[in-house]
């Protein structure tokens, strides 16, 4: 269950990031995106990134509460 926690902790990171770049239109890829340059992803990309942040920090402290 860790590892499961840990890879979907990272995956939001990452989406969170894309969609901040996508959102900010700093990373305007694919040039057909609904998400470019529109602030709602952006924001959208710091819940996800907040929320993978403290899907990580939830698994270190109860694995560390194991041992």
């Amino acid at each position: 269950m860790t590892i499961i926690s840990r890879f979907l902790g990272w995956l939001l990171i990452l989406v969170g990031l894309l969609w901040i770049g996508q959102g900010t239109g700093y990373f305007p890829y694919p040039a057909e995106s609904f998400m470019i340059a529109q602030t709602k992803w952006a924001y959208w990309g710091v819940v996800a990134v907040v929320a993978g942040l403290a899907v990580l920090i939830v698994v270190r402290n109860t694995r560390s509460r194991r041992h």
